[in-house]
C-alpha cells in the first residue's frame, strides 16, 4: 500500500512539474519584447507572393496607358479641369478629359513616395515604401453586429469611438480608418466633425476618415490643428488621412469628393486615392480588366493631387471589388477578391507608389468558420504580395455591410498569424542549426525542448495569440471549455469598461467643445 502512495505521489510531483514548465514558459512568452525583436510587427517586408508574371504586368501597364489616352474620365469639375489641363491633359468635344502617356509617366516619376503616416503618437509612425506591410481597418459600415444576439442593428457614433479605443489596444491593426457610418448623426456636417473627433480621440494610432463635401473639411482641420498645437505642426506630422472616392467607376469623377480632395491638399492631409469599382458591375468582370480600370483611374487622381500640389502624399488605393455574378452581390471574402488585391499590391510596386488595397472583408454575417476563413486567405494573400496599407482587414462583415467589435479582436490574432507569414524564414548560418543538431543528437537529451537555443528563440520566431486556443482537448477541458468568442466578447467588455485614450489633453478637449459646439460624443462615454 505504501508503494503504491509513494508510486501516485511520484506520478504527481511529475504532472506538477510538467504543468510549472508549462506555465512557466508561458509567463516566459508573456514577458514584454523590444520592437525591434518581436516576432511579429508593423512594416515587416511582404511581396513573396506575386500573381501577376512581369509580361502580366507590362501588359496591364499598356491597356491602362491606352485608356487614359483614348477613354478618359468624365463629369471633371470646373477646377480640375484647369488643373489638369494645366499639367497635359487635354479636354476633348465630349467633355471628357484625356491623359497623354508621358504626363501619367511624368507625374509617376515625380510623385510623392516612401512617405511616413504618422500617428499621434510617434512609436504608430508607419513608413509607406517598398513592400512594407501594415494592416488596418477601413469602410462605411451601417450595421453593428450583435453576436450575443446574432443579429444586426444601425451602427452610433458611439460605436465608432468604441472601434478606435479596441484598436488602440490591438498590436497587429496598425492604423484605424472609418469602419461605421454614425447612424445617429442626421446632418452631414455633424457626421463628418463628429466621426473625425470619434476617431482621434479613440486611438493615437494614424486615422483615415472622409468627408461629404468640400465645406466640412474647414471645421475638420480647425479641429486637428487645435490636437496638433498649431497648422505647422499638423502640416510638419499629419495623423489623419482622407479617404477619397474621387472617381464614379467607370472613369468618371465624383463631384462632391474633387472639392473635399482639393481642400485637404489645401489644408495638408494625405490623400487616399480610392477607386472601388465591382468586377462585373461597374468595372470588367475579368480580373485583369479589373486592375486595368482601377489603376487607370487612380493614375488619374494621381495627376489630379499633382497638379494642385507637385508631390502631395498620395495612396495608390486601387480597391476593386468583386461579384458574385450569380447575384450581383458583393463578394469580398471570396479567392478572386484576393487575387485581386494581390495583383493591385503588385501594380503599385510596379510604379514604386505607395498602395493601399482592401482585404478581410469576409461575405459571412458573423465571427464564425466562414469568416475566418475567408479573413484569413485574403488578409495573408494581401501581406504575402507586400502591400503597404491593407484596408477592411479586421472587423468587416457582410460584404461591408455589418462591423464587429469582438471581430477586432479575434483579428488581431488573425492579423498576428498573416505577419508572421510575411515575415517568412530566416536563413542564416545560426538558423540552419548544425550545431543544435549536433549538440542534442550526439551529447544532449535527444530533443530540443530546454535546450538553449529553443529558450532563445521561443519568443522572437514564434507568434503566440492572445485569446485563440492552442490547449490540448484535455487542459481545454479542465479550464471549463472555454470558447473563442466568448473569450472576445469578456475581452471587449474589459476594455470598453476600463480603457479611455487620454492623448488628447483635457484642456485641448475643452478647446475643441468650446469651438465646435456641434460635438455630440458624451464626456461620460469618454471616461472624462
Amino acid at each position: 500500500m505504501s508503494v503504491v502512495l509513494e508510486e501516485d505521489a511520484v506520478q504527481s510531483d511529475n504532472r506538477a512539474r510538467r504543468s510549472g514548465g508549462r506555465e512557466a514558459r508561458r509567463a516566459l512568452r508573456a514577458a514584454p519584447l523590444a520592437d525591434d525583436i518581436r516576432p511579429v510587427r508593423p512594416g515587416l517586408e511582404g511581396g513573396r507572393y506575386r500573381p501577376l508574371a512581369e509580361n502580366d504586368i507590362e501588359r496591364i501597364h499598356e491597356a491602362v496607358m491606352t485608356v487614359l489616352e483614348t477613354v478618359g474620365f468624365a463629369n471633371a469639375i470646373p477646377s480640375c479641369v484647369e488643373a489638369c489641363i494645366r499639367v497635359g491633359a487635354e479636354l476633348g468635344a465630349d467633355g471628357r478629359l484625356r491623359f497623354p502617356r508621358n504626363l501619367i509617366l511624368s507625374t509617376v516619376k515625380n510623385a510623392a513616395r516612401h512617405f511616413t503616416l504618422h500617428g499621434q503618437d510617434p512609436k504608430h509612425d508607419m513608413l509607406v515604401q517598398g513592400k512594407r506591410v501594415h494592416y488596418g481597418t477601413a469602410g462605411a459600415a451601417v450595421h453593428v453586429v450583435d453576436v450575443e444576439k446574432r443579429e444586426y442593428r444601425e451602427s452610433f457614433l458611439q460605436d465608432i469611438y468604441d472601434a478606435a479605443r479596441i484598436v488602440d489596444c490591438m498590436d497587429n491593426i496598425h492604423f484605424f480608418q472609418r469602419s461605421m457610418v454614425a447612424r445617429d448623426m442626421i446632418d452631414p456636417a455633424d457626421l463628418d466633425l463628429n466621426t473625425l473627433y470619434a476617431c482621434v480621440m479613440g486611438t493615437s494610432k494614424h486615422v483615415g476618415t472622409s468627408f461629404t463635401v468640400r465645406e466640412n473639411v474647414a471645421p475638420a482641420l480647425d479641429m486637428l490643428y487645435a490636437i496638433a498645437g498649431g497648422e505647422e505642426k499638423f502640416r510638419a506630422r499629419p495623423f489623419v488621412s482622407n479617404s477619397n472616392c474621387f472617381v464614379v467607376p467607370p472613369m468618371k469623377f465624383a463631384e462632391d469628393a474633387c472639392g473635399v480632395l482639393e481642400a485637404c491638399v489645401a489644408g495638408g492631409i494625405p490623400i487616399l486615392l480610392l477607386s472601388a469599382g465591382q468586377a462585373g458591375a461597374t468595372a470588367p468582370a475579368a480580373i485583369a480588366g479589373a486592375v486595368v480600370q482601377a489603376v487607370a483611374e487612380v493614375l488619374v487622381g494621381l495627376v489630379y493631387v499633382n497638379a494642385l500640389k507637385p508631390g502631395h502624399p498620395a495612396i495608390f488605393g486601387t480597391w476593386p471589388f468583386v461579384s458574385d455574378l450569380r447575384t450581383g452581390a458583393m463578394s469580398g471574402g471570396s479567392g478572386e477578391q484576393a487575387l485581386l488585391t494581390a495583383a493591385c499590391a503588385q501594380m503599385a510596386q510596379f510604379y514604386d507608389l505607395p498602395g493601399g488595397s482592401a482585404a478581410g472583408m469576409a461575405d459571412s454575417k458573423l465571427p464564425d468558420i466562414q469568416s475566418g476563413y475567408e479573413k484569413g486567405i485574403t488578409d495573408v494573400m494581401a501581406g504575402l504580395s507586400g502591400l503597404n496599407l491593407v484596408y477592411e482587414a479586421a472587423g468587416m462583415h457582410a460584404s461591408l455591410l455589418g462591423f464587429s467589435l469582438e471581430s477586432l479582436i479575434i483579428d488581431n490574432d488573425m492579423l498576428g498569424q498573416c505577419l508572421r507569414c510575411v515575415r517568412g524564414i530566416e536563413v542564416s548560418d545560426k538558423a540552419l542549426s548544425i550545431e543544435t543538431i549536433t549538440d542534442v543528437c550526439l551529447n544532449g537529451p535527444g530533443h530540443y525542448l530546454g535546450h538553449g537555443q529553443t529558450l532563445e528563440l521561443m519568443q522572437t520566431e514564434y507568434f503566440y495569440p492572445a485569446v485563440a486556443d492552442r490547449y490540448s482537448p484535455k487542459e481545454w477541458a479542465e479550464k471549463g471549455k472555454p470558447d473563442l468568442l466568448q473569450k472576445a466578447i469578456e475581452e471587449k467588455r474589459r476594455i470598453l469598461s476600463g480603457y479611455f485614450p487620454a492623448h488628447v489633453s483635457r484642456s485641448v478637449d475643452d478647446q475643441l467643445r468650446s469651438r465646435h459646439p456641434n460635438i455630440h460624443l458624451p464626456r461620460k462615454a469618454m471616461g472624462r
